[in-house]
């Protein structure tokens, strides 16, 4: 089973995403260290669509049972 990382952003909105807590906060935090508007470029959970995230936009995240 791949684990399932909730993200919520500044609007309220929530993404799951493929991936452990850890590896998707890695992905994060790598995307803010990047240039400018550089993206962090998820798996949807649900969808398996990739989905690009601001960094500067991520409120919480949270490790969902798979």
């Amino acid at each position: 089973m791949t684990p399932v990382t909730e993200i919520t952003v500044v609007t309220g909105d929530r993404h799951n995403v493929q991936g452990d807590v850890k590896d998707v906060e890695r992905i994060i935090v790598d995307a803010a260290r990047g240039s400018i508007m550089e993206l962090a470029w998820l798996v949807e959970a649900e969808t398996g669509d990739r989905l690009g995230v601001n960094p500067e936009c991520v409120v919480t995240l949270r490790a969902l049972a798979s």
